[in-house]
């Protein structure tokens, strides 16, 4: 039987970015080096494939530093932590290791120097999510007025409208965070936002990506967790750039194959904490059932690293 013509379109970047892939690197050098079980607390990135796998090797993944014994090792996961967390693990004199992506610690020297000069925070992103938080809780509360939408901001009740600053959270809708950064300033002129952009290199490239390569696309997919704030926001880009289909799949099995019936060509792309491997079984479920033409529809190119802490540089 003849199988069915598909270009399949193939995002470029896609999946793992620097901030991943060091955290998942921390676990696995902290097992290499203190050895099994390693205690994480939350999961280290957003994919369940990720976490199992880990979890194989032997880390241990729990909610809260109660969940923990004093005499292993700890790792926080690469969202960020209230500054309590630390602290209460170096009171204990716990061995831990911050695994924090670098971007997001960007976004909390940044809180801390406006709070160090007076000034009351607003942070746009999501209630709950575990970025917002850490970020949140860098400083005392109060200090930190969240908004999630441009009604939002009719809301914020701040001390002083002259003495603001604002924030975002590293993974959320570009084009979103322009109206709502557009309405605060609206509200209050005076303001202050960050020297560079909050939202990461790696969303923003993504998201990028999917402009560009879902006008062109019956159908696309966004292979990720239902609890990654990127891989979430990657679904909406493409449907607002023109993909009337755009849906989230962990796995290949998850693909709804009615729903797909009739469509000539594909969309893939993949959020910030999904690995490639994870992609490739999706294009493989899709040349079982089509002749698949493959088009990169690259971007962008990146090759930004980032070094995992000294602590497992060193031998134990």
């Amino acid at each position: 039987m003849t199988k069915p013509p598909l270009t399949l379109y193939l995002a470029a970047p896609r999946g793992f970015c620097a901030g991943v892939d060091r955290a998942i690197k921390i676990v696995e050098m902290a097992l290499d080096k203190w050895g099994p079980p390693v205690f994480v607390r939350h999961e280290i990135v957003h994919n369940k494939f990720v976490v199992d796998g880990l979890r194989d090797k032997g880390a241990v993944f729990v909610e809260t530093l109660d969940d923990c014994p004093d005499d292993r090792p700890v790792i926080f996961s690469a969202h960020g932590v209230p500054k309590a967390v630390p602290a209460a693990a170096a009171r204990r004199e716990m061995i831990f290791v911050d695994a924090t992506c670098p971007l997001v610690s960007k976004v909390h020297i940044e809180a801390q120097r406006h709070a160090d000069n007076g000034l009351q925070m607003v942070m746009i992103g999501h209630a709950g999510h575990p970025e917002t938080i850490g970020t949140m809780g860098q400083l005392p509360e109060g200090e930190v007025l969240l908004v999630e939408t441009v009604a939002d901001v009719a809301q914020v009740a701040p001390r002083d409208p002259e003495r603001l600053a604002f924030v975002t959270q590293t993974t959320l809708s570009v084009d979103d965070t322009i109206d709502i950064v557009a309405a605060l300033k609206t509200r209050f002129p005076a303001i202050i936002g960050p020297h560079k952009e909050d939202i990461c290199y790696a969303t923003t490239n993504r998201q990028e990506a999917v402009k560009v390569m879902a006008p062109k696309c019956d159908a696309m997919l966004v292979v990720g967790a239902p609890n990654s704030s990127n891989s979430r926001r990657l679904v909406e880009v493409g449907a607002k750039a023109g993909c009337a289909y755009s849906q989230l799949v962990q796995r290949a099995g998850d693909i709804d194959w009615r729903a797909l019936d009739g469509i000539g060509s594909i969309g893939i792309t993949a959020g910030a904490s999904a690995p490639e491997v994870l992609i490739n079984e999706v294009i493989d479920a899709f040349r079982v059932r089509y002749a698949v033409t493959v088009e990169l529809v690259e971007t962008a190119v990146e090759n930004v690293e980032f070094k995992v802490p000294r602590v497992l540089r060193e031998p134990a």
